[in-house]
């Protein structure tokens, strides 16, 4: 008998890309929290997604009571909410993997980069929910909307930053599970790179017309 899948809580799941990361999740069989603000708000996002027929079961709860009911914790909020929301789930996610996916994105200069004090919103989470807590950065350089077609790949590879190997290695599997390519690119310091690579995709979205533009590692050699 195979392990049993664990639970995800997506916190920011009603937006776009938690809300397509959790449809990319549920549809390969994981159960999925989501989690918002507003419990009502969760709950009618997870019923809409629920509504599609997917695998895995989906629930709706206000975000520090799915902190506290998720195995893994998925962090999709606007940069303007992290900090609040790290300290609303703090004693929750204690013991627990927290996926940081923030991007220190500062509106309107949005393609311009603009990495916080704190050296990258990854290394703010790490801070913040203190060592008891491991956080791995990914997802950051995901289009939201290449996520929610089931027919459509979405072409593009996952940078994966984190101080623990066996949280990374958790990680991976859900960059797998989503159908993407991920990497383990170093410690949470390094969540740098793909934090400002965000704005130069948004920017080349622009400049170049592109729905989404991603990355791939290249040279790998071939099994």
């Amino acid at each position: 008998m195979s392990d049993p899948k664990p639970t995800l809580a997506i916190l920011g799941g009603s937006g776009d890309l938690g809300g397509g990361l959790a449809f990319r999740w549920a549809r390969a069989g994981y159960p999925i929290i989501i989690g918002s603000r507003s419990a009502e708000k969760a709950e009618q996002a997870a019923a809409e997604l629920a509504a599609k027929g997917l695998a895995g079961k989906v629930r709706g709860l206000d975000n520090e009571a799915a902190a506290r009911a998720g195995d893994i914790v998925v962090l999709t909020v606007p940069f303007a909410n992290q900090a609040p929301t790290l300290e609303a789930i703090k004693a929750a996610v204690q013991g627990k993997i927290l996926v940081d996916v923030t991007v220190p994105l500062v509106p309107p200069r949005v393609g311009t980069v603009q990495l916080p004090a704190g050296g990258s919103a990854g290394q703010i989470a790490q801070a913040t929910l203190g060592e008891g807590v491991r956080v791995v950065s990914a997802f950051q350089n995901v289009a939201a909307a290449h996520l929610e077609d089931p027919e459509h790949d979405p072409d593009c590879d996952v940078l994966v930053c984190g101080n623990d190997a066996d949280a990374c290695a958790a990680v991976l599997a859900l960059v797998a599970a989503a159908g993407m390519k991920g990497w383990h690119a170093g410690p949470i310091a390094n969540s740098v790179v793909a934090e400002a690579l965000t704005s130069v995709l948004i920017t080349l979205n622009r400049r170049y017309k592109i729905p989404g533009a991603g990355f791939r590692i290249t040279g790998s050699p071939q099994a």
